[in-house]
């Protein structure tokens, strides 16, 4: 015969069936909660009506569920995601030969406020959407099917195959903080400088890799580059009414024990997107190639952008802008990373600002060649997800192509704390 409990010992017991009944409850399903109660019952541990009590409190207990949905029958999983970046800078320029210098930037700002959602479907479909309320912009709006990792088609408004910095890498993993002049000279807004090339487009993607480390993307895009919601909403006109077209080829491999490597290569086509002035109906050819080495502690980036650009320099002549950068790094431990880059524009006299390389820089005026040097590090709270980074910047442009000043410098410094879930 079994010895029943002592009474102490019988309170202890029940105490410690609530505990596994009200965690059985919570982490596991209704069946597997009954089966625990019917066996303590049998054991003598817990009375009939004890047992009922006890299912009563952990049932009242249950959570609700973490994420409700419009009740979609095919939702398979939603995730939520954000990125918040809290940023300072303190940048002056000096004009050579004028006291009359700009106003130094001096300020803190929110370098963007990401909120995302992500849905799965199953059998391949899924869709993002992440919003920017810095840049009251979208960051990504698309719908995706996966065949395998062979192929994959986004539809819809994404950053096209160009550059390591702005498409290959994440604003949120980026060493230096901003991105180098040259992905800014190439990439963003044209403003009779600037070539907005790459960056946001609504389109059609495909995308794939095989097993052996090769890697390619292609798209079809409209030819504009977005700058704000209601581009992304705009239904075209005639003076935009053509395809851009882009490629990409790439690699990714490990030589030796520890180096891992990414090469790759792209190229596009912008109708009607060349020139001084937008509309004019010339054209504009870019061209990008990049490199990345890993080896333990050390890290190497190599960039390099070209272009052939339809009267990009005046009415008569094209223009060739290119650009490299090179940013070495190294990580000091585990929560500590330093980072060198040098990055020079060379815009074949179509002319190139301070501002238009160096964000939140004053203008200096409208020279052919910019370089930067910039010195920084990275300091890991919690990874990537949780980081502060700091540096220093030197930037000069210089030879005219207005007939002004012959050369400006910016220096100062820009810090960012990021927080990423």
């Amino acid at each position: 015969m079994t010895p029943r409990p002592a009474p102490a010992a019988k309170r202890a017991l029940r105490a410690l069936a609530a505990l596994a009944l009200f965690g059985a409850a919570v982490s596991a399903q209704a069946q597997d909660a009954k089966a625990i109660v019917d066996a303590l019952v049998r054991k003598g541990i817990l009375t009939t009506a004890e047992a009922a009590q006890i299912t009563a409190e952990a049932a009242k207990s249950k959570p609700a569920p973490d994420v409700a949905t419009s009740g979609g029958k095919f939702v398979q999983g939603l995730s939520l995601s954000g990125r918040l970046q809290v940023q300072f800078a303190g940048l002056a320029t000096d004009i050579s030969g004028t006291a009359a210098d700009p106003a130094a930037t001096q300020h803190f700002f929110l370098r963007r406020i990401y909120l995302g959602a992500k849905a799965n479907l199953g059998h391949g479909w899924t869709s993002s959407l992440n919003y920017d309320f810095a840049g009251s912009t979208f960051d990504e709006a698309k719908i995706t099917w996966t065949q395998s990792d062979a192929l994959s088609l986004d539809f819809g408004f994404r950053k096209v195959p160009f550059g390591i910095e702005e498409w290959f890498t994440s604003s949120g993993s980026l060493k230096a903080i901003e991105r180098s002049p040259g992905t800014r000279y190439f990439v963003e807004g044209n403003n009779g400088r600037r070539l907005g090339a790459g960056s946001y487009r609504i389109g059609v993607y495909a995308g794939g890799k095989n097993t052996r480390g090769l890697f390619y993307n292609v798209a079809i895009t409209n030819p504009e580059r977005e700058e704000s919601s209601a581009g992304v909403a705009g239904s075209g006109s005639a003076a935009n009414n053509n395809f851009a077209y882009w490629g990409n080829l790439g690699f990714k491999g490990k030589a030796g024990a520890s180096l891992t490597y990414v090469v790759s290569a792209s190229v596009g086509w912008l109708p009607d997107q060349g020139g001084k002035t937008l509309g004019a109906g010339d054209d504009l050819r870019v061209f990008n190639a990049f490199a990345d080495f890993t080896s333990g502690a050390f890290d190497l980036q190599l960039e390099y952008f070209g272009s052939d650009n339809e009267h990009g320099r005046s009415a008569t002549k094209n223009s060739r802008s290119s650009a490299f950068s090179v940013q070495p790094a190294f990580k000091a431990g585990k929560n500590l990373e330093y980072v060198l880059r040098y990055s020079r524009v060379d815009s074949d006299g179509r002319g190139v600002n301070l501002s238009d390389g160096i964000r939140s820089a004053p203008g200096g005026g409208t020279m052919d060649r910019l370089t930067e040097w910039y010195l920084g590090l990275s300091y890991f709270f919690r990874g990537n997800d949780v980081k502060w980074q700091a540096g220093c910047l030197l930037g000069e442009s210089r030879d005219t192509v207005t007939g002004g000043p012959a050369k400006a410098r910016t220096q100062g410094v820009r810090s960012q704390l990021q927080l990423n879930f």
